[in-house]
């Protein structure tokens, strides 16, 4: 039973998935989507629910910094009704509002990443640091 945390956004989805007891989670990979043609990698999705025996997702939301529903939002809650279409599973959502920058802040400060090797990874981190909050949250 573990919970599958995804940061969506318009070129990629960051993929983290907790340990089986739900206290951790880990940063698992990027998968590249094309919103504006309709591609949003639900196939590999489908295939990392069943290698870690995904019980329910966790959706990053990034809300307006006045707390309102946006654009990207939007796309983030019509990604997680893909998903439950797709499989059937509880779908949460959690705010995700400034994680990308702690993520982008956390690998300058501690892992001093250069800024090719961030771009590679911050929708992962980002993924991670969101599911993170939901667990903590729970």
């Amino acid at each position: 039973m573990r919970i599958m945390g995804l940061d969506v956004g318009s070129k990629t989805v960051g993929v983290a998935v907790s340990d089986p007891l739900g206290w951790t989670a880990q940063g698992i990979e990027i998968i590249r989507i094309n919103e504006a043609e309709g591609v949003f990698g639900i196939e590999r999705v489908a295939e990392l629910v069943k290698e870690y025996k995904v019980t329910e997702f966790v959706v990053g939301l990034p809300k307006n910094m006045n707390n309102t529903i946006g654009p990207r939002a939007e796309a983030s809650m019509a990604y997680g009704k893909l998903l439950e279409e797709a499989f059937g599973l509880p779908i949460h959502y959690q705010d995700e509002r400034l994680t990308t920058v702690q993520a982008e802040r956390m690998l300058v400060e501690q892992a001093n990443t250069s800024r090719a090797k961030r771009k590679k990874v911050i929708d992962k981190v980002a993924a991670v640091m969101i599911l993170q909050n939901y667990l903590d949250k729970k």
